[in-house]
């Protein structure tokens, strides 16, 4: 690992690249109470599929799990879940978002039957459930009202409940939910320009929420966690550390005190910056951190910062 001018040590960039498909995307961050470390949960893209065409290669996908014993500093990978499947074939699991209840983990997770050549195929949210991170238990399909749903977040709701929010159409829906397991759609959250991936954190008094217009992430703020403000963008422009140009795509956040560790994925081989223009380049992915914080009434991202390790609790939030 690098060290800083100070001795400390630096974050790498990139934080992490799968060794196995070379396509991390989608990561979600979460602390495994019983291992003592952070785990990344990601769509786990098939780089390396045949060329049949320009979209298979992103169905048929397991989620990936990499884990940190060193506060995020460093990431090895681990595998991926296990017990996801309930139906026969290869099937594609994207975008995984995990809650810990404190003595249950949930996952809500997109999943589409088979692999398609063409978008547009239905999806749906589905629901498992873990006592340690490692072994799932399938709890239901989600009935949100649409047979083409993806991209779950979840949030605790300040008097109780939890928060749903999701693609449809192009555009941020929700639904509630009293225990985590019934949830009821609560109709459209946040237009704008088309999007995808939500996630929704607290920070400075205020709740955020970052969607993916695939030009940067685009800031939203609110009070109530209903009504939404859209700002600007933040990781639009390119990044001078290594994989880390082009926009930051499908992000997750993990507030740590007054700071916010956005935790996103980059397509290094794409964009006028790439020097390789081979399939494996084009398609391939990595995972980046960077600090947000508040500036002002801003939220700011500088993805060039250097962080020093760690950037997580070494015992957890």
């Amino acid at each position: 690992m690098a060290l800083t001018d100070s001795g400390a040590a630096a974050v790498p960039k990139p934080l992490f690249r799968d060794p196995v498909q070379d396509g991390a995307a989608d990561p979600t961050v979460i602390w495994n109470r019983a291992a003592g470390e952070w785990w990344i949960f990601y769509t786990n893209r098939r780089v390396m599929a045949p060329p049949l065409d320009d979209v298979s290669w992103v169905f048929g996908t397991d989620i990936g799990i990499a884990a940190s014993a060193d506060g995020g500093a460093t990431w090895s990978y681990r595998g991926t879940a296990q017990g996801l499947e309930t139906e026969w074939g290869r099937n594609t699991y994207w975008a995984p978002e995990i809650v810990d209840d404190g003595s249950t983990y949930h996952m809500y997770v997109s999943y589409i039957v088979g692999v398609h050549a063409t978008w547009g195929a239905p999806a749906e949210i589905r629901h498992y459930t873990s006592v340690d991170l490692e072994h799932w238990e399938f709890q239901s399909t989600l009935d949100l009202n649409s047979k083409w749903v993806i991209d779950a977040c979840v949030f605790p709701l300040p008097d109780g409940g939890w928060r749903m929010w999701f693609k449809q159409d192009n555009h941020t829906y929700a639904a509630d939910s009293p225990d985590l397991f019934h949830w009821t759609p609560i109709g459209f959250a946040v237009g704008n320009l088309p999007h995808e991936g939500p996630n929704v954190f607290a920070l400075d008094g205020s709740f955020w929420m970052l969607t993916d217009e695939w030009a940067g992430l685009r800031v939203h703020r609110s009070d109530d966690l209903l009504h939404w403000n859209t700002l600007g963008r933040i990781l639009a422009e390119p990044g001078l550390g290594t994989d880390d140009g082009g926009n930051g795509l499908h992000a997750d956040v993990v507030v740590v005190g007054d700071e916010a560790f956005v935790f996103y994925f980059t397509h290094p081989g794409r964009g006028s910056e790439a020097v390789s223009h081979s399939l494996q380049e084009h398609r391939r992915t990595s995972l980046q951190v960077a600090r947000a914080r508040m500036d002002g009434d801003v939220l700011v991202c500088d993805r060039n910062e250097i962080l020093t390790a760690p950037i997580l609790p070494i015992d957890g939030l």
